[in-house]
């Protein structure tokens, strides 16, 4: 991750007057993490990459510093998608355009082509070998409907009691309340296309983590590789 989007992190945190101690209690990190990840000494987790964005309000367009869509949006020409014809347009994003987040562990995402009013979110997620969606080893779960389709390099998925291994090819879905986590025990980078669809309300409380023990916060932390696409959207709309 770069220090242009820890210094937007740290922005949002002023903006808002909120301390690094107040902050790093609420997420239930040190404050000296939260310093690091807004100098760009020290990369965060996904799941505390999530917490923050969550917290803070900050989009996934204002973290990577770009407009809003960054695809560009051309005129549609056809029936209606969703709704009333043009009422989503199409968007092309180029290739070498998508904005890109890369994370502690080797946890790696693309954000592909979005339009405004859009029914999913997508993603191009690379899982370096060893990577995890979530470094603590904690499965999460997020409401919404999680499809994937791995590319190459294989994925274990843990949902629920069960684990499966990805292998190119191969695809998923699911409903994500349901706890889950991803990992790559493997020797090669695993890549792949993740969609997430039904967006929640902006003031629909997240489900908290499956084993959680931190009280009453009205917008418990994500930790999910699709999770955070949902709650940045869900701030920008």
């Amino acid at each position: 991750m770069t220090t242009e989007i820890g210094a937007r992190l740290r922005d949002a945190r002023l903006q808002r007057g909120l301390s690094l101690r107040s902050v790093a209690q609420e997420l239930g990190v040190s404050a000296s993490l939260v310093s690091q990840v807004e100098t760009g000494k020290t990369q965060p987790s996904v799941s505390t990459l999530y917490a923050l964005v969550n917290h803070l309000g900050v989009s996934m367009d204002e973290l990577l510093g770009v407009g809003v869509p960054a695809a560009e949006q051309v005129e549609a020409t056809g029936g209606p998608v969703f709704g009333h014809a043009g009422e989503i347009l199409p968007a092309i994003q180029r290739a070498g355009e998508n904005p890109v987040l890369e994370m502690e562990n080797g946890v790696r995402w693309e954000r592909l082509a979005i339009g405004e009013g859009g029914p999913a979110d997508a993603l191009l997620v690379t899982y370096a070998p060893g990577a995890t969606s979530s470094i603590e080893g904690k499965l999460m779960r997020h409401s919404g409907v999680e499809y994937a389709y791995l590319l190459e390099g294989e994925l274990t998925l843990q949902l629920d009691f069960d684990t499966h291994v990805l292998h190119p090819g191969d695809s998923l879905q699911f409903d994500s309340v349901r706890p889950h986590l991803y990992s790559n025990t493997g020797s090669v980078p695993a890549r792949g296309v993740w969609f997430v669809v039904g967006r929640r309300h902006q003031n629909q409380s997240m489900p908290s983590p499956v084993g959680a023990t931190s009280e009453s916060r009205e917008e418990p932390p994500l930790n999910s590789a699709v999770d955070v696409l949902q709650a940045m959207d869900r701030l920008r709309s």
